[in-house]
């Protein structure tokens, strides 16, 4: 079984904590993390530097597609950051609490 760790951004804490617990109940994710981030970035031709929130998400793999369009679906921004990254290192531990917690 393959995991990766999901990231997303989000203008509004609350948001960023909103969607955390909406996947946490669908079971498409084992953990978010939320963290205070500044942003540089080129949108429609301008640059802007604003604060943002990390949503940092673990699951498995092969949730991906379903996390994807969970996320696009409830998210605010037009074009929300969804990055995946597989996770190549994991304690026997860590995999099984992953498990445990995803559908």
């Amino acid at each position: 079984m393959r995991f990766i760790e999901v990231k997303t951004t989000f203008e509004v804490e609350e948001e960023a904590k909103e969607m955390a617990e909406f996947l946490l109940n669908e079971k498409l994710i084992a953990c978010g993390q939320i963290a205070k981030i500044e942003s540089h970035y080129n949108w429609n031709g301008k640059r802007f530097c604003e604060r943002e929130f990390f949503l940092i998400m673990k699951t498995k793999k092969s949730l991906f597609k379903e996390l994807e369009k969970a996320i696009k679906a409830k998210h605010s921004y037009e074009v929300a950051e969804i990055i995946a990254t597989p996770i190549s290192h994991l304690s026997k531990e860590y995999v099984d609490w992953i498990i445990s917690n995803t559908k």
